[in-house]
């Protein structure tokens, strides 16, 4: 299959041209040929860039989609609905939506799907009821991903502690359903204690605010014993600020992504306490929403999962299913649980 163009419409969006090429066709690829839409609330970090790639590729595998059109709502509630109102207006057929800012999104979402638009938002759940506001909601199991590190948590420290949760956007629905997973496993009474804001600490997922949101809730509580974070990555600026000033790095339990595989490496032998483990961050997510979208459209054979599991990636204590992981040849922001390889992750920037 021949490479395909990117070439930029207006700021924040673009169009993907696609190859006609027929070769073995996935089963979710039909026979009809659409042009269909990807929006995303925030394209702004490396998991987001990594992400969007994978439903590129995906996209590619089913030459009936002639044309796919992307546009980052850049953080902004009022750009993200603009955008999906934007690919109605451009005719798709299809469209593929991570609706960042929740519920507020279920009125655009409504209005492309009683356009007669497939709509299939994916990860943050908008509320809303498939077959009336939308075609399907393609969510994570996120609150297994909390149980996740619950259990680690509990099997590692078993004397307790003080835990701070970091996640996305107020109100988004994975950080919530974390937060569940991890009170359900530790408890809210006993000698586990969740401190700062609840659910969680609202970062954005943005590395510039999760810096200043950890920065201050290092300032603010002098004893905490874990940190749980649904973007690990964005969280390393702050941890190596505050290593430089003398703090001591706790246990943590996160997702995956190198730059943090690789501060845990450089600094496990002075810091006595930081032990770590990751679930998969979870990049192929938007495959399967993508493979959704496709099949209704296009009137091929749906896929048979309705949500993306949440797996283990790294334990540095158990090394179960890998030892941490870290890739000095390789940029800090590729995901190495990602299906594509951290080296193809790495010449993204320059496609």
């Amino acid at each position: 299959m021949s490479a395909f163009a990117i070439v930029a419409l207006a700021a924040s969006t673009s169009v993907v041209a696609l190859s006609s090429a027929n070769a073995a066709l996935p089963s979710w690829c039909g026979p009809k040929k659409i042009t269909m839409g990807f929006t995303d609330g925030f394209g702004g970090n490396s998991w987001r860039l990594v992400t969007t790639a994978a439903v590129r590729e995906e996209v590619k595998l089913c030459p009936n989609v002639t044309k796919l059109y992307y546009a980052d709502g850049q953080g902004k509630t009022d750009k993200a609905i603009s955008d999906i109102k934007g690919m109605v207006a451009k005719g798709v057929k299809a469209i593929v939506v991570f609706p960042d800012a929740g519920q507020a999104m279920l009125p655009a979402l409504r209005s492309a799907y009683k356009a007669g638009v497939v709509t299939v938002p994916y990860r943050v759940a908008p509320g809303g009821t498939a077959g009336k506001d939308y075609d399907i909601f393609i969510g994570s199991d996120f609150v297994l991903a909390g149980k996740l590190w619950g259990q680690w948590i509990k099997k590692n420290l078993p004397d307790g502690g003080n835990i701070l949760r970091i996640s996305g956007p107020a109100g988004n629905s994975q950080g919530a359903d974390e937060s569940k997973g991890l009170e359900q496993v530790l408890g809210t009474t006993g000698k586990y204690k969740f401190i700062g804001e609840a659910p969680f600490e609202v970062t954005g997922w943005d590395p510039g605010k999760t810096q200043e949101v950890l920065t201050a809730a290092i300032a603010k509580y002098p004893k905490i014993d874990v940190i749980t974070s649904d973007f690990g990555p964005s969280m390393v600026s702050a941890l190596q600020a505050a290593v430089d000033s003398g703090w001591k790095v706790p246990a943590i339990a996160t997702s995956d992504g190198n730059v943090l595989g690789c501060f845990f490496e450089d600094n496990k032998a002075t810091q006595p306490d930081f032990k770590m483990m990751t679930i998969s961050t979870q990049n192929d997510h938007s495959r399967l929403a993508t493979q959704w979208a496709v099949a209704l459209a296009t009137g091929g054979k749906k896929p048979k999962d309705k949500a993306y599991p949440s797996t283990l990636f790294e334990d540095s204590i158990s090394g179960k299913p890998s030892k941490v992981q870290c890739r000095t040849d390789l940029p800090g922001d590729v995901y190495l649980s990602a299906k594509m390889s951290g080296d193809a992750q790495a010449k993204l920037k320059t496609n």
